[in-house]
């Protein structure tokens, strides 16, 4: 598939296809055999301004299209979605701030997250209110010029980790979504931890937990925009970043079905390879379709995105819904393509198809995106 890239985006790719190859490939079992966040990976990748592309140049990054975020993001996921995420987080937790801080604000924080040397936080689901953000129950008191926040959020990638979570939060409970209303908390603010570490079935290394407020006091202009503006600065940051999560799984689907290609050809059973096999072929080939049909809608929605195409919700979804789906399918595919091998750790499949499940969930469950194309169709 065609698609734009500049000359130094394609040298960028280029250089992220050997690292992957180089670096991450290997690392990508004892990262989820272990459940711990990868630091070493992190540092590489703001090493290799990679965790700087999401960024405008005029605040440190490399202002990056689309297209080749989207690019990165599933060669990274090919060997370790965990590793694709820190690159997806890092975009998701700063784009509210790029999209609606001060000149003050993107100074103070988008540099430091441009140069990998912070990372960042998106909190928005809570105990209560994950799909319904509307049920936010986390408050944010202004007393003079400062906020006071409390409440619990949970879910929440990067937990404890951050250095900087955008957190959003109720500060008039009388007009429901129009009364939440969004803050950078600097992970330093008294009143403010981290509550329990989730462990999970898949992005292992990616570190998922709760974020707790306890009278946590924070600068007033640490408001992002205006009070009320939470609600449709998130949705605008989703829209956004949802292609992200699409290419992840994507890159999760390439990866099963490079290696189950790959055992099919080594692989002998009744004397011959088993892709001389007409049922392994015809498996192998849906698998292709699938997955080449998911890389067409997600480049299509970075196109439109470095367009600057308005509106592109629907698309946004399309793209997540079904790579996210093929995702599983695609891995579940391969697991059969390797028999009881794929069942085994020794193998990356089995890992591929724990990884590719929360692809469904997060960002966004499928059925929440459905009920978005569907009022883009009533439309």
């Amino acid at each position: 598939m065609a698609v734009e890239v500049t000359s130094e985006e394609q040298m960028l790719l280029d250089m992220v296809r050997d690292l992957v190859r180089e670096k991450v490939a290997p690392r990508a079992a004892e990262i989820d055999a272990k459940g711990e966040f990868p630091w070493d990976i992190k540092e590489l990748l703001a090493k290799q301004d990679i965790l700087a592309m999401p960024f405008p140049e005029a605040y440190g990054g490399l202002g990056s299209s689309e297209v080749s975020i989207l690019m990165t993001i599933e060669e990274l996921a090919k060997a370790c979605a965990t590793t694709a995420l820190i690159l997806c987080v890092q975009q998701l937790g700063a784009l509210p701030i790029l999209l609606a801080g001060t000149e003050e604000q993107k100074q103070r924080f988008i540099l430091r997250l441009a140069s990998g040397e912070w990372l960042a936080a998106y909190a928005l689901t809570e105990p209560g209110s994950g799909s319904d953000a509307g049920a936010m129950r986390t408050r944010a008191e202004r007393r003079g010029d400062t906020y006071v926040l409390n409440g619990l959020k949970h879910f929440i990638t990067n937990a404890g980790i951050a250095h900087i979570n955008t957190v959003f939060a109720v500060t008039d409970p009388s007009v429901g979504t129009r009364g939440i209303s969004a803050f950078v908390v600097e992970a330093d603010r008294p009143g403010f931890h981290m509550g329990k570490i989730e462990n999970k079935m898949g992005i292992r290394g990616s570190q998922t937990g709760e974020l707790v407020f306890e009278d946590c006091e924070i600068p007033a202009e640490n408001l992002l925009g205006t009070e009320g503006e939470g609600f449709k600065i998130g949705l605008s940051t989703l829209d956004r970043t949802r292609p992200g999560i699409a290419a992840q799984a994507l890159g999760i689907a390439q990866g099963a079905l490079d290696f189950a290609t790959k055992y099919a050809k080594e692989r002998r059973q009744f004397g011959r390879p088993i892709i001389e096999n007409q049922g392994i072929q015809f498996m192998l080939a849906d698998m292709d379709i699938k997955v080449e049909a998911a890389r067409r809608l997600i480049y299509h929605v970075g196109g439109l995105m470095d367009a600057g195409v308005p509106h592109f919700s629907r698309e946004s979804a399309i793209a997540k819904t079904y790579a996210s789906d093929i995702a599983m399918e695609v891995t579940n595919d391969a697991i059969q393509v390797l028999g009881g091998y794929g069942y085994m750790k020794e193998f990356p499949v089995e890992r591929m198809l724990r990884d590719a499940k929360i692809c469904q969930i997060y960002e966004g469950t499928n059925q929440i995106q459905r009920l978005v194309i569907a009022r883009e169709l009533a439309r």
